[in-house]
């Protein structure tokens, strides 16, 4: 259990708050237990110890909590969009009310994928313990992750989410409608939204779509709702998540390159 403390200690940051904070002291709990069951942990101690608990005045912490959502938006740490990843990734996967091995196997091979074998495990085991959790609410923990997070960091969590609904072959109206709904929560306006769901799902026209313009446009409109879309996509948005979300950010970034060809071939220009 020390290196799952420890990498829980690495990963949370504005997350121990909130919605997402109590999703995931849930989860560690649920650990815990399963680690003190297996004769892993010591015994807690008990009521007689010298440790006293702290009282929390209340007015205190209705005007700390007020002060914290008046504060300029943080940019995102790393562990915070880890620990997002995998609440809204157990939400939606329950969405249609089963969650497949396809899917589950899926969220790990991207975590072996971003962070490698041993931190993979480490989410994991946090993530099993998300999902046994009955009461998330979507509109809470959106909410939460729209005021600490900036807006490419919410795109790229966005893509990342389609790609669960499509792990496992089938993909329920639930799951995108409720992605839809998730979008909503995030501030991410419905061009945006649009624009990473066909990079899944192959629409007519999809190119269009992805580089958020109409048929009608010209080419130079084209070339310019291109150079938007690059520097929108390009995985340097990114960058202060870490190296491995820069990666991640690459195939947005190609599936716009993709598409901008795609009406090149077809605009002959």
């Amino acid at each position: 259990m020390s290196g799952f403390a420890s990498w829980i200690g690495g990963a949370l940051g504005w997350t121990l708050g909130g919605p997402i904070g109590a999703a995931i002291g849930f989860a560690i709990g649920t650990a815990v237990d399963k680690a003190t069951s297996k004769g892993l942990l010591l015994e807690p101690p008990k009521r007689g110890s010298r440790q006293r608990r702290k009282r929390t005045d209340p007015v205190y912490e209705k005007r700390r909590r007020r002060i914290s959502t008046t504060q300029k938006k943080a940019q995102t740490k790393s562990g915070d969009f880890e620990v997002s990843l995998l609440v809204l990734s157990a939400i939606v996967m329950k969405a249609d009310g089963e969650v497949t091995t396809s899917e589950k196997n899926y969220v790990r091979d991207y975590f072996v994928k971003m962070y490698g074998k041993e931190r993979a495990n480490h989410a994991f085991q946090l993530f099993n313990g998300i999902l046994k959790k009955e009461d998330l609410s979507t509109r809470q923990i959106c909410q939460q992750i729209q005021l600490y997070m900036d807006h490419s960091s919410r795109l790229q969590l966005l893509h990342y989410l389609f790609g669960v609904t499509k792990a496992d072959g089938h993909v329920s109206e639930e799951e995108v409608e409720l992605i839809e709904t998730i979008a909503g929560y995030l501030y991410i306006n419905d061009r945006d939204y649009q624009s990473i769901k066909a990079m899944f799902y192959n629409p007519v026209d999809s190119a269009y779509k992805i580089l958020e313009i109409d048929k009608s446009v010209t080419n130079d409109e084209v070339k310019k709702a291109y150079r938007k879309m690059a520097k929108k996509y390009h995985p340097d948005k990114v960058q202060h998540l870490g190296e491995e979300h820069v990666k991640g950010a690459n195939e947005k970034f190609r599936q716009v390159q993709k598409a901008y060809e795609q009406l090149q071939k077809e605009r002959r220009f």
